[in-house]
Order: structure tokens, then sequence, then C-alpha cells
């Protein structure tokens, strides 16, 4: 419920940012959007990582939401383009932290042979979170005001908090915070076991830059902006592709846990790459959402996968900082995705096409990767 509140909170206002951002005067801009904000989160990740391993994974959670819920009051007062991309850096910042907390805390409370299942369950509400917060952020800036709609963004943080406060610490022999938790060294960045799945989170997740920067724009290309009906807007389609993921979250969990994690994921990878041609080439909503139905497909099986592998490949002493790796691999492709796409979009719908296509490229590099490293494998084991 935590997650359901958290993900809800910041994902309500996205939907509704490049239109924020073009009032401000910075429509050529909208591709800085997300890559600042998830370029912050990045930069955050060894911190939150070395925190959770060293201060509890609930004083991680309860930071990161707690950064959201002010943030969300002074979004109005901001009148100008660098004080919104400001912004922008500290939200980012903030929400490096609590997902970071979560999966640890989630591989902490279940059987290994269970984790794929778990983390599927973990994801169901986050996700559920993300595909309402989106459509109702839009719904209530649509009927009321996008002031409106930042203050129960935050309303929403804070009783994520509240949820927290009930919930039992996981880390064993945790520590006083101490300013020297701050200081992070070369080897505190990277965990080395989580190298895998980050290359293939990294690869999958750029189309979702893509999808955040680029859909509000299709969505108005579309005409979903002149709909009469208030639940029809630009936050639809992530309402879509987020309804379709959680089909499938708890099931790719379990079918992970029994099969092993890279057929999931190679699966997966495939329906990333027809889901963003789908999108790219639509040329009336019926495609577009089908798009996003495939896309969302791909979601599902991709994420909690991922994190059960890193924390397959982790030990319990550093699963912090596997779990903020493979964040710093995600935050990494959302990124450059933004700002590729927001590049190569220019705002010119032509550019559809070949924005989308550049997603669908880098699924396909990542199924190409997992079969390589199959074969690999297969073969040393055959040399054994």
């Amino acid at each position: 419920m935590s997650s359901f509140l958290f993900f809800a909170s910041f994902n309500m206002i996205i939907p509704e940012l490049p239109a924020y951002l073009t009032k401000l005067g910075g429509e050529d801009y909208k591709g800085f959007i997300i890559s600042l904000f998830t370029l912050t989160a990045g930069l955050s990740r060894p911190f939150s990582g070395k925190l959770t391993d060293k201060i509890g994974r609930i004083p991680v959670m309860v930071f990161g939401a707690s950064v959201c819920f002010a943030l969300g009051f002074i979004y109005p007062f901001v009148t100008t383009i660098f004080g919104f991309f400001a912004l922008r850096l500290v939200h980012g910042f903030s929400t490096g932290f609590k997902p970071t907390g979560t999966v640890a805390y989630v591989a902490d409370i279940v059987p290994a042979h269970r984790r794929g299942e778990a983390m599927g369950l973990s994801s169901f509400f986050g996700t559920i979170g993300m595909a309402t917060g989106a459509t109702i952020g839009s719904a209530i800036a649509k009927s009321y005001s996008t002031d409106v709609m930042f203050g129960v963004s935050s309303a929403f943080a804070i009783l994520s908090i509240i949820i927290l406060a009930g919930m039992k610490e996981t880390l064993e022999n945790k520590e006083r915070f101490r300013l020297s938790h701050l200081s992070i060294s070369k080897n505190e960045i990277f965990e080395k076991s989580a190298i895998p799945p980050s290359i293939v989170m990294f690869l999958t997740i750029f189309s979702f830059g893509i999808i955040l920067t680029v859909i509000p724009d299709f969505g108005v290309h579309l005409g979903l902006d002149k709909s009469e009906s208030a639940w029809l807007n630009k936050g639809t389609f992530m309402t879509v592709f987020i309804f379709a993921s959680l089909v499938v979250r708890i099931f790719a969990g379990k079918i992970s846990d029994k099969f092993g994690r890279e057929p999931v994921l190679k699966l997966a990878a495939a329906l990333y790459a027809i889901g963003m041609l789908t999108v790219g080439f639509a040329d009336n909503i019926t495609m577009f959402f089908t798009g996003a139905v495939i896309y969302g497909l791909a979601v599902g099986m991709n994420s909690p996968t991922l994190f059960a592998w890193t924390a397959d490949l982790s030990d319990e002493k550093n699963r912090g900082k596997a779990m903020a790796t493979t964040f710093i691999a995600l935050e990494a492709g959302i990124m450059l995705g933004a700002i590729l796409s927001g590049w190569t979009f220019s705002n010119n719908s032509e550019n559809f096409p070949i924005t989308f296509g550049m997603g669908a490229g880098l699924a396909v590099f990542a199924l190409i990767y997992l079969i390589s490293r199959r074969k690999k494998i297969s073969t040393s084991l055959g040399h054994e």
C-alpha cells in the first residue's frame, strides 16, 4: 500500500508536465522533464543503496517519500523554466530512495524460491499506483487545475509515510546515521553481481523514457485532448499499458521462480520491440492502445523478474547496493531515452516512427545479449 501511494504521488503529475512547461515558455526542453529527474534519481542510488545497507530499509523509504510530500506544495509557486528544472532535480533525487529501500525490504522478508512472485506482488501495487495516478492527475488538472493536482500528489505521499510507521525494520545490526555514510567510495557505487540484470534493464527501459516524453504529444496528435470524457486524456495511455502489465506481473514472477529468470526476460524483450513498433506506426486510437497493451505485457514480465534476478545474484550484506546498481541502469536508460526521443521527435509528428523505433532497436539488443549469454553458459558447461 505504501508503494501504491508513493508511485501514484509522483506519477500523478507526469502527463501534465509537458503542457505545464510549455506555459512557462520551455516547450523546446520537454526531453529534460524526465531526463533531469532520472539523472538525479540515478545519482542518488549509491547513497540510497549504502544507507539501506547501513541504517535500514525503512528510514530510507521514509526520507524519499517525505521529500516528495514537500515538493508537491512548491511546484505551484514556480514561474520560471530554471526553477521548474531545479525542482525536477530535487524530485528525482528523492525518488531514488523509496524504491531502493522497498525492493531490499521485500527481498528480506520472503524465501528465495518465491522471490520472483514476491517482487511481482510488490510491483503489482506500485504499478496500480502508477496507473491510477497518471489518469487521476490528468483528470484533476482537466476538471480543476494543476495546482490542485500538485496538492493531491502531496497528500498521497504523506499517506505512504504513515503506512511505513507501522512496519518492522528487517536490517539486522543497523547503524545510527553518520555523515560518513554520505561518503561514497568507488567500490560502493556499483555491485558487480548486478551487472547482467543492469545491462538488460538499461536496454529495455530506454523505451520508457520515450513513452514518458513523447506519448503526451502523440495523444494530442490523435485527438485525445479533445475528447469530452475526462478519463480519456493524455494520461490514458499510461493507464492502459500499466494495467496490461498487471495481468502478468505475479504470474511472470512465479514462472521465473520455476523455470528461470532469463527465459521470461527473453520473451519480455521481444514484446518490448513489438509494442514500440506498434505504437510508433499507430495512425488511430485503436492501434495506439493496442501497442500500449503489448508494451504493458513486456513491462509486467521484465521489471519484477530483473529485480528477483538481482537479488539472486547478490549476497544479503550488499543487497541494497545491488538493487541500487540495477536502479542506476534504470535511471540511465530512462534519461537517455527521454533526451534522445525529445531531440528526435522535435515536435514533429512525422518523426513518431523513428522515435519509437529507437526503443524497439535497443530491446532487440537486449534479446541478443540474453541469447548470447545463454550460449556462453552452455558452452562453458559443455567443456566442463
